[in-house]
Order: structure tokens, then C-alpha cells, then sequence
């Protein structure tokens, strides 16, 4: 069966993430997005794991369902659909190894709630599970995989957007120039990377070693609206192992849904206090350094996988799956509106789309663009197919700054009498 899936997200008990990061919140939004698995988040921290307890039952395919009676009736009939939660957890290590302070972020990925215990017992020994439910332990990389291992034989652990510059295990602030570098003998338990929203997989193509690596992509979102701009695509049964299997394997992954990595805020070398945005060789040109302030300025995911590629750009091993870019639906719909993402017109038009077309990622990949016209409007089938088409202009994020986007000119956006165009 083909599903999408969304491994990677966070509880409202992580810093900097919104309330409705609720089990409820995860369901509704799931459905509205075209998910059909969503990862829990945050299985470290007690009171979410308690939470996760109370409202999600096993499904019988080694995952969960929330219990009818926490299911919200705000979900829009054309949307609804079953939703399946896996559970997981991000955890941040930083510890030094070989003279170095690494800081390496990782995805856990476990079968069930006693798995999780036995693994937090472990990890309470270690650090406070309590203080966030992305916890900071001052412990290996390494060292975390066997812990997950010995409390849970199903267990799987990724490193996590592996890419970002301070906190991954390719970054090129801490991290490690390959998986074997970072996990020693065990590098065999890896078996997939997250790309991160700055990468997508034709720059990991670049890098041999990646070959028999699966490329993951998840959303890693802090609100419910977010969920789902990056993710996974199926093929196999909805089941723990049957997704375990497929990312072990690649027999029933099918590939995955991308941000343009342009628009991802660590693609670009730069330095933001200054506004300055550089490519890897204006940076090698300036010595690393902010050519306004002479700081040196935080080097991208771009110029990181070209430092430790072996191809060149634009080779595709065999064996390559493929992957679809997309802008999420609200960010077309707020560019054809000329209004803001947050805005009530925004809402109004996308929530009109997905009750009358259907989920957030069948308009995006599948729906004619007749039909999105005739559910919305020109402007916005015209932004949908030159998305998919990748006929769009992204100034690249960098330290930081997420890219900049824009599909259509000023001259084909409809804007409001006494407005000034927005570009």
C-alpha cells in the first residue's frame, strides 16, 4: 500500500514549539496534510510518554491510534482518512571526540511504550529527560545507539538533518566527515540519514559513501501546520516493521517529498547579523570571513557536501530513488493572494481547496490544475504548476534565514487596489 509518512516532529513539550502540538492536533493535521503516519515526537519526556499513554491505543500493527474519544470533528470530510502514530524522539549528544566538540542530533524510532521506558530509564541516568523534550545529554553519539539497541532490539536510530552546521552529524561546525568516523563498529545499525530541509537527495548523490544509505526526510516541525513539509513516501504494508523494513532495505521505500533546499535556512553560506548571503566559493575567495565585519561566517550544507563530495554535481547512482519538491500549499496560496501565510484570507482560501479537492498533498502532486482553478482561482493553479515544474526564483537561506521564495512575477499577482506590488 502507497502512504506517506512524517517521522520526525515535535511535542508541545520541546522549546519553541506550539501548544497544539497535541496528539489531537497531530491527528487533525495529518489527515488535512495527506499523512497517514506521524511520528509522536518527544517519547523521552515523562509527562508527553504519560500523555501518549492515556490517548493513543496499540493498532495492532505495532503502532497507534488515538482513541476515539480525543478525535476532534474539525477535520474536513474530504480529508478524512486513518491515522497512525509511530513513536519517536530527537535527541541532542555533545560530547567531545578526537579533540573535537561534536554536537550530533539523532532520530529514535521504537516498537512500543515499555521499549521507550526501558530506553529512558537508561537515558535518566545520563541527564534530565524533564527539561525538554528534545533532552541535551553529554553522551556519544555512539554510545546512545547502543543504549537504544539494548533497550529495544526493534529500536532504529537515524541521525537526524545531518547537514545543519551545529547540530548534526555531518555539520561542518561539530560534526564527523563520515558515519563510520561517528559510530565506529556499529555503523553497521545505520542504515539512513535525514537529509534536513537544506539538502535534498540529489546533493547526498554527490557522496559515494551514501549509496547504500537511505535518504529519509521528515518535517521536524514545531506547529501543526508544518507537519508534512518534508516527508516519506511507502510502499509497503502500514505496519512498524513493514516502514523499519523499507528504510533498512529500500524494497517498498519509495522516495520522499522535499523543500526546495534552496529555501532551507542553512543551504547558503553567510553571515545574517550582516545580511551577507555567499556561495561556497565567494566564501573560499574572502578566507571564511564576513566581508562587511571580517566575523567568520557559518558555513552551509552546500559547501559542506561539496567538501566531502566525490561526484560531480548532477550524477545520479543507480539505485537512486526519486523525490518531489514542493512549497507548502499555504505559501503558494499566500504568494497568488499577496497576503501573508498567517493571514485570515490565506486560511480561508487553502481550507476552501482541501474541502473541495482533498488533502494538502494531492493538490500539490496530483490534482489538474483545471480543478485547482475552479476550486480557487487562475493564480493559484498557475503557482501550483510552475512549482511542480521547479519554474521559480528562491534566494537561498543561509545562517539561519530561511530562502526567500517567489513563483510569479508582480505583474501576475492580483493586488489590491492602493497596495504596492510585493515585489
Amino acid at each position: 500500500m502507497r502512504f506517506i509518512a512524517d517521522l520526525h516532529i515535535h511535542s508541545r513539550y520541546s522549546r519553541a514549539t506550539s501548544g497544539e502540538m497535541s496528539p489531537e492536533g497531530l491527528w487533525r493535521w495529518a489527515q488535512i496534510k495527506g499523512i497517514s503516519v506521524i511520528g509522536t515526537g518527544d517519547v523521552t519526556h515523562p509527562l508527553w510518554l504519560e500523555e501518549l499513554r492515556e490517548k493513543l491505543e496499540p493498532a495492532g500493527n505495532g503502532l497507534f491510534c488515538l482513541r476515539k474519544k480525543y478525535r476532534p470533528d474539525t477535520v474536513p470530510g474530504s480529508c478524512r482518512s486513518e491515522v497512525y502514530f509511530l513513536l519517536t524522539a530527537e535527541i541532542s549528544c555533545i560530547y567531545r571526540k578526537n579533540d573535537r566538540t561534536r554536537k550530533v542530533h539523532s532520530i529514535l524510532l521504537v516498537p512500543g511504550f515499555d521499549d521507550a521506558a526501558r530506553i529512558n530509564t537508561a537515558l535518566s541516568a545520563i541527564g534530565n529527560l524533564r527539561s525538554d523534550g528534545r533532552p541535551i545529554l553529554g553522551l556519544d553519539a555512539k554510545r546512545l545507539l547502543q543504549i537504544s539497541m539494548d533497550g529495544s532490539p526493534g529500536a532504529m536510530l537515524v541521525p537526524a538533518h545531518a547537514w545543519t552546521p551545529h547540530f548534526s552529524i555531518f555539520g561542518a561546525a561539530s560534526g564527523f566527515d563520515s558515519i563510520e568516523e561517528c559510530f565506529e563498529e556499529l555503523s553497521p545499525q545505520i542504515h539512513a540519514i535525514e537529509t534536513g530541509l537544506s539538502s535534498d537527495p540529489a546533493m547526498n548523490w554527490r557522496i559515494s559513501a551514501l549509496d547504500n544509505i537511505t535518504l529519509i526526510s521528515n518535517s521536524d516541525a514545531h506547529s501543526p501546520s508544518k507537519i508534512g513539509r518534508e516527508a516519506n513516501i511507502l510502499d509497503t504494508e502500514i505496519s512498524y516493521e513493514g516502514i523499519l523494513g523499507a528504510i533498512r532495505t529500500r524494497r517498498g521505500f519509495a522516495g520522499t517529498i522535499e523543500f526546495f533546499p534552496e529555501e532551507g535556512k542553512y543551504h547558503n553560506d553567510g553571515h545574517r547579523a550582516c545580511g551577507v548571503s555567499m556561495t561556497p566559493e565567494e566564501t573560499v575567495r574572502h578566507g571564511g570571513h564576513c566581508p562587511v565585519c571580517g566575523k567568520k561566517v557559518t558555513v552551509g550544507v552546500l559547501h559542506r557536501i561539496d567538501r566531502l563530495a566525490d561526484r560531480a554535481s548532477g550524477v545520479r547512482p543507480p539505485g537512486a530513488l526519486p523525490y518531489h519538491p514542493i512549497i507548502p500549499l499555504a505559501e503558494v496560496v499566500a504568494e497568488a493572494l499577496h497576503k501573508g501565510v498567517a493571514t485570515k484570507a490565506v486560511d480561508t482560501a487553502y481550507f476552501g481547496l482541501v474541502r473541495e479537492l482533498g488533502n494538502e498533498f494531492r493538490i500539490l502532486l496530483d490534482t489538474p490544475p483545471d480543478d485547482i482553478e475552479r476550486a480557487g482561482s487562475a493564480t493559484i493553479a498557475e503557482a501550483v504548476r510552475r512549482m511542480r515544474a521547479g519554474d521559480l526564483h528562491i534566494a537561498p537561506g543561509y545562517d539561519g534565514e530561511y530562502g526567500k521564495v517567489r513563483i510569479l512575477e508582480k505583474v501576475e499577482i492580483p493586488c489590491p487596489r492602493g497596495q504596492a506590488p510585493l515585489f
